[in-house]
């Protein structure tokens, strides 16, 4: 019962049941809703060729690494490669051999870039240096050269007079010159082109435009904010300033995964180990829109591609509009420049409509998630943690097989096939058969984090029978069951409220009825294998020996929020409530917009909206006036109208769960009531903080 009403509560606080959706950033209405993904992807960099786009990001210590994705317009992706199939480096850390690993390592802030009729991609592997991937087709091949030194989190410039130079470093920005036919820096050209306290952080790309060198870098002393450099030489001297700062879009830091000071962490520890560290609601910290790219679509409009964290999910991108400025590149629009909206108009729009010339891409997400492994080769979504043993895994009759392995815990489990998370919600399900596990074999589906935690079938040593664990190891929880398998097949599940840092795990004897075993448990980020949640399948030997092995199959992952088309009000009558105060607002027969009593349910406490087509909307109340804003929009200037054609015209922001902004597509801010002063509605509120108590978003109630 408790987990049919957790089901009935997703499908009602998204507005839909339950589909096979997924999650796109395209409304399908001209505009689009940040994040891009709704799952993790780090350190982005942009670039264009023509008129396509390539998005690449880190992938830390799974393979295939380093993703690329490409697009058409900026919004809908789709995942076209890897740069590498496993890391070719002769150390067993790479491959989870004889306890050695490089979580939290691995390959990390790649720099995407096309010269000289080739794709190069750039990044650095600890302790292996620098590395480049490069090839003349983006789907590949590439090639693999070690290009060693000391260079990492770097831009890299290809210049007018064929010299490439890669800029890195944090607070000492320093440029080097690479060779050309990338064997290599070139010894001696190392410089600092920006000395320590100018405010300058780390995660660099560099541009050249218009004769001038632009480097966007990011800062997270004392939280987060992203900047841009400019000079006249590549040398400098270098001016800098702040391009955006604080944009959350509402989302405050998740908890920390936290281990005793002074203790060596080692995977895999048991959890009295760790502890999940204090959320403080209202601090920036360095979850805002930070590192990333920024780039020129074909219509002329500039647009930043930054990553930021999305609690337990990890990090993600969202899509800024960006305004040049007195010769600077500030993300946003003209009266709210450092702040951008979670909601806005796609690339070659016209407020929604699609210009003339540009073709409009059909709404549609990156990957396929779902699985049902009936293909000669695993899906691009799939990545496996560290390098997998191939003669120890197959697609075999339409399922996946894991042969297990020795280990004494799910990180040190080799061969454990993985993806990403996806947000703001999702159910996974997974089919496993246990008629090949042997004795001391364990296999099943888990979360690979720092806590770890798993759903699996425990083969007993001395007897057929089954036993269902759920382990935490944030806990070191252990929860055991004997289960009867006639059909030698059980089903797994997760249950997923990731933008509330939780889940769950369930199961199910027939593949019908499912059953919650052990507690909602927190999520969290951390920065010890810099990943977000991960879905897990895997199989290992806890005696100490190759097993038997474990097969997979009909993974599917279910998106509650993924349609988001009925989240904006049409046709309802509803009230609007100040998520700040929890008090509604009410038409003031004075003639401002202000708040009341939380029981006031009265005529002039109700709203419709007035469908302006492309996500734009007008707010009317059902006493016929219709809010309009005066002046500058400050406090006491959002008042009415009762005349429609002069009705303010706002673009919708959803914030899933019937929260959402109201932007103004006049001066580009956002409309509000102070919590504190006692002041009416106003129109100039840049932006949400983190804990959304500013007064700027609402929640609407039918």
């Amino acid at each position: 019962m408790r987990f049919i009403l957790f089901l009935m509560a997703l499908a009602t606080c998204c507005g839909m049941n339950a589909q096979s959706v997924s999650w796109t950033a395209d409304n399908g209405n001209g505009t689009f809703t940040n994040p891009l993904f709704y799952d993790e992807f780090s350190d982005p960099d942009i670039l264009r060729v023509g008129d396509d786009y390539y998005l690449a990001g880190t992938t830390m210590h799974a393979v295939p690494g380093l993703v690329i994705l490409h697009s058409k317009d900026l919004v809908n992706w789709e995942n076209v490669s890897y740069c590498f199939d496993r890391f070719d480096f002769d150390d067993e850390a790479f491959s989870l051999k004889n306890h050695k690993e490089v979580y939290g390592q691995g390959i990390w802030a790649p720099a995407i870039r096309y010269a000289n009729g080739q794709f190069h991609v750039f990044s650095n592997v600890n302790g292996k240096g620098l590395q480049c991937y490069t090839a003349k087709d983006i789907h590949g091949p590439w090639k693999h050269h070690n290009m060693q030194g000391n260079i990492y989190d770097l831009g890299v410039l290809f210049d007018d007079d064929g010299k490439v130079y890669a800029i890195h470093g944090y607070g000492t920005v320093k440029c080097t010159e690479l060779k050309p036919d990338m064997s290599g820096p070139i010894e001696g050209t190392e410089r600092v082109i920006i000395p320590e306290g100018n405010g300058v952080g780390e995660g660099h790309h560099m541009y050249k435009i218009d004769g001038m060198y632009y480097l966007i870098s990011t800062d997270y002393k004392p939280n987060g904010r992203t900047l841009c450099s400019r000079s006249k030489s590549i040398w400098g001297p270098y001016e800098t300033r702040v391009i955006t700062a604080d944009e959350t879009y509402g989302y405050h830091a998740a908890s920390l995964t936290q281990v005793p000071r002074g203790t060596k962490y080692r995977i895999g520890e048991d959890g009295t180990k760790f502890s999940l560290g204090p959320v403080d609601k209202d601090a920036t910290a360095c979850t805002n829109a930070h590192q990333g790219g920024i780039v020129q679509y074909k219509d002329g409009s500039w647009w930043a591609l930054f990553m930021q964290d999305f609690h337990s999910i990890g990090r993600t991108v969202c899509l800024m509009p960006m305004t040049w400025k007195d010769g600077w590149p500030m993300v946003g629009l003209e009266g709210s420049l450092g702040r951008a909206p979670r909601t806005w108009f796609k690339p070659g729009t016209q407020m929604g409509t699609t210009l003339s010339g540009i073709s409009s891409e059909k709404p549609h997400a990156p990957y396929m998630r779902s699985e049902n492994f009936d293909g000669k080769q695993l899906g691009r979504v799939w990545q496996w943690n560290h390098n997998p043993e191939e003669n120890m895994w197959s697609l075999k009759s339409g399922k996946l097989r894991l042969n297990s392995m020795p280990a004494e815990q799910l990180m040190w489990a080799r061969n454990t096939l993985t993806q990403r998370v996806i947000g703001p919600q999702s159910i996974t399900t997974v089919e496993l058969s246990v008629k090949g596990l042997k004795a001391g074999d364990v296999a099943g589906l888990g979360n690979i984090n720092v806590p770890c935690s798993w759903i699996g079938i425990v083969m007993n040593n001395n007897t057929k029978s089954y036993t269902l664990r759920c382990f935490e190891q944030l806990t070191n929880d252990t929860i055991d069951i004997q289960v009867t398998l006639p059909k030698g097949k059980i089903w797994l599940r997760s249950i997923g409220e990731y933008d509330n840092d939780q889940a769950q795990y369930a199961y199910s004897t027939d593949g019908t009825v499912f059953h919650t075993l052990g507690r909602m448990m927190p999520l969290s980020y951390q920065l010890i294998s810099f990943q977000g949640s991960r879905h897990a399948l895997f199989a290992f030997n806890m005696n100490g020996k190759n097993g038997g092995y474990a097969e997979f199959d009909n993974f599917k992952v279910e998106e509650p929020c993924a349609d988001r088309s009925k989240n904006i009000p049409f046709g309802k009558t509803f009230r609007i409530i100040n998520k700040a105060t929890n008090r509604p607002a009410i038409c003031d027969p004075h003639g401002i917009l202000y708040d009341t009593h939380i029981g006031d349910k009265s005529q002039r406490t109700q709203f419709q909206l007035i469908d302006k087509g492309n996500g734009k909307v007008s707010l009317k109340c059902v006493d016929g006036r219709y809010i309009k804003v005066y002046g500058e929009g400050l406090a006491g200037d959002v008042r009415f109208t009762t005349n429609a054609e002069e009705a303010e015209v706002f673009l919708w922001q959803d914030y899933l769960d019937h929260d959402f902004m109201l932007f103004s597509l006049k001066n580009h801010r956002y409309i509000g009531k102070s919590p504190t002063t006692g002041s009416p509605y106003s129109m100039d509120f840049v932006g949400p903080d983190p804990a959304r108590r500013n007064g700027s978003i609402f929640r609407w109630e039918e």
